[in-house]
């Protein structure tokens, strides 16, 4: 299976970039909506409508949610292109949608999509309320899942880009994890599921991205859903996607999501569980805390009339102005930071440090500052 041609042909070319709310996808859902597939579930906090998808016949149930989050879309684009294949009429799409029905919560938090926010509009990280239920887009949620009765749960996330593949060097493009179901982190037969089938897409995506795949720590926290869900019985995997080299606006990213759903779904269709998954799974590095967005070696700071040569670090804002995104690049660290990595690195070669309020970078400044009074850079990146 081509899954690079299966991703060109079926990519849905009307949504891009990272800020993704309810009003660029219901077109789509209304688009989609051939055969009363679509329905509203309930509705957020600010009273908008929370939508499901269902389609296919299949007796395996396949439950997935993205946008729990609503800053993290990248997954989101890659559901709809998965949808574009179940409605594209090829043999492929026969198959999975005689094997499974698909029940899609495509953005479970419309109001923190609006404002681009990882929590709702009461503030709340729907991913912490799966025990309290004390939002009505996680009680949506939770209806779904014991009306539908998944036989598995996809539960669908960004990471931030501060995320590598172990100390590799490499950025962590897309991690996953199947969730522990108690404090000890055992594995009994639903997480073994999960761990097979999280293999077997691994061992997929290493065609395409090798070593930039990681995964999640697996600590317990019954509050979060992916744990709760699994506590429950029913094969949990959670996808992260992450950043790949030079895409901010996660399109490289969503192609690989792409790949990794209809990897599952092919691997459980044709029964290809891999040997030996734990080992496998295990094998996966694990994520770590070892990336910037920018990473300036060797540059002169003058402190004080100190004269210092070290390394700072900036990091990329999300903000949300005039419903736009905007990347800005603020200081964030300065030190020896050997151990970390820079998405964009700089070796300034003792190349004195300044700007418009003098001679060392302030955490929290905007990145825009000159080396040598010669080389100018302008939110981060040198001015061309």
């Amino acid at each position: 299976m081509d899954l690079e041609q299966l991703f060109n042909d079926n990519k849905e070319h009307s949504i891009e970039g990272r800020y993704l709310t309810l009003e660029s996808i219901e077109p789509l859902l209304n688009r989609l909506n051939t055969n009363n597939q679509l329905s509203v579930i309930g509705e957020s906090v600010l009273k908008k409508p929370i939508y499901s998808y269902q389609i296919g016949e299949g007796e395996t149930r396949i439950l997935l949610w993205s946008q729990m989050h609503g800053n993290e879309s990248t997954t989101t684009k890659a559901l709809f292109d998965f949808l574009n294949v179940l409605h594209s009429g090829s043999e492929l799409a026969a198959e999975l949608l005689a094997a499974f029905t698909f029940y899609c919560i495509p953005i479970l938090n419309p109001d923190g999509a609006q404002a681009y926010t990882r929590v709702n509009a009461n503030e709340i990280d729907l991913n912490r309320d799966s025990q309290n239920l004390s939002q009505p887009e996680s009680r949506v949620l939770r209806d779904a899942f014991d009306s539908f009765l998944p036989n598995y749960c996809f539960n669908l996330h960004d990471q931030r880009t501060i995320f590598g593949v172990g100390s590799t060097g490499k950025p962590a493009t897309v991690s996953f994890l199947a969730p522990s179901y108690n404090e000890e982190r055992e594995i009994n037969e639903s997480r073994m599921k999960a761990i097979a089938l999280i293999a077997g897409i691994n061992n997929v995506l290493q065609q395409y991205i090798p070593g930039q795949i990681g995964r999640f720590d697996d600590s317990f926290n019954l509050n979060c859903i992916g744990d709760t869900f699994q506590a429950l019985g029913v094969p949990t995997l959670l996808f992260e996607a992450g950043h790949f080299q030079d895409d901010y606006e996660r399109e490289n990213t969503r192609k690989y999501i792409f790949m990794a759903l209809l990897s599952s779904f092919t691997i459980l269709c044709e029964n290809d569980i891999v040997d030996n998954g734990i080992d496998n799974y295990l094998s996966i590095p694990q994520n770590k805390v070892v990336f910037y967005d920018f990473l300036y070696k060797n540059v002169k700071l003058n402190y004080d009339g100190n004269e210092k040569i070290t390394n700072f670090a900036a990091q990329y804002k999300e903000e949300l102005i005039e419903n736009k995104l905007f990347f800005n690049a603020y200081f964030v660290e300065i030190g020896d930071l050997d151990s970390y990595y820079g998405h964009i690195e700089y070796d300034a070669k003792e190349a004195e440090y300044k700007d418009e309020h003098g001679n060392f970078p302030e955490l929290n400044q905007k990145a825009n500052f000159y080396l040598e009074n010669s080389i100018e850079f302008v939110n981060g990146l040198i001015k061309k």
